[in-house]
């Protein structure tokens, strides 16, 4: 395997419209009102820090030995694809772009985002890092659902207007829903080799069904909630559809099929709700 292949294996491609989705909603609801530097710097800080903690990740469940029986997607360390030190290396290269370009956007609107941006990384790190990691605790939900749900979507759109609205605040969370939903898949997945090495994430303590109810859950509230700024984003019960029967049937490796239609499903929604508010629908 070259170079390019296994960092972007590490990076996770499947998690990446977490990232993506908030800043292309938050755009559309900001329009008419639109500044192209801030959106890309916003996109910028969001993609990089969903690198960078899937990066942490595997450097810190790689050097505490948590991914030796894992079936999902390839883990650098754990399979030999890279050494701790260079995977620890490429979290903090993400860490700090992602700081660089929040750092800039916080001095384009306001300084209060230096706050949010630095409380963000200091998450990321402690979800699977130091010596009591909350990701092993059964916390990382409210982590994702907070970073990359209201904060990725109401501070782009901040960056845009300079103001919070209602509107904004619904997209938010249909948007974090969605992202908690990719980490109940993952967590859904590992929960017997999550289990063996006593990382109680919330899929472990809940127990496979109602794990799986649980993400059931989240899917409708990201619909209701699109739905309230947007009644076009109603359409998403479609795809819908589909990721119900998916992670209600499937088992082990086949659920890494789930993570993926479950990032096409919030790129698919979030792109409903921004077409829906452009044209007022």
């Amino acid at each position: 395997m070259n170079q390019t292949n296994r960092w972007l294996l590490g990076a996770r491609p499947r998690t990446l419209p977490a990232a993506i989705a908030p800043v292309l909603v938050a755009v559309a609801i900001a329009f008419p009102t639109f500044n192209f530097i801030n959106a890309l710097l916003s996109l910028v800080v969001g993609l990089s820090l969903q690198i960078a903690v899937n990066y942490a990740n595997d450097y810190s469940d790689g050097i505490k030995g948590t991914d030796e029986d894992r079936i999902g997607p390839v883990r650098l360390v754990a399979s030999g694809l890279a050494t701790a030190a260079e995977v620890k290396q490429a979290a903090l290269i993400a860490f700090t772009i992602g700081a660089v370009a929040g750092l800039y956007l916080s001095i384009r609107t306001s300084y209060w985002l230096i706050a949010i941006g630095a409380a963000a990384i200091i998450a990321a790190w402690r979800y699977t890092g130091g010596k009591n990691p909350y990701g092993y605790r059964g916390l990382g939900e409210i982590y994702v659902f907070i970073f990359f749900g209201l904060v990725a979507t109401l501070g782009t759109f901040y960056g845009q207007t300079g103001e919070i609205s209602v509107e904004a605040i619904f997209a938010a969370i249909s948007n974090g829903a969605v992202a908690c939903a990719l980490l109940a898949v993952n967590n859904i997945r590992d929960i017997e080799g999550d289990t063996k090495v006593g990382k109680k994430t919330l899929a472990v303590r809940l127990g496979d069904i109602r794990a799986r109810r649980f993400y059931m859950f989240l899917i409708f509230v990201a619909i209701f909630t699109a739905f309230t700024v947007s009644v076009i984003s109603a359409l998403a019960v479609i795809p819908a559809i589909g990721l119900l029967k998916q992670i209600q049937f499937s088992k082990g490796k086949e659920l890494i099929a789930v993570l993926g239609a479950t990032g096409r499903f919030q790129l698919i929604l979030g792109g409903l709700i921004s077409i829906g508010t452009l044209v007022n629908i």
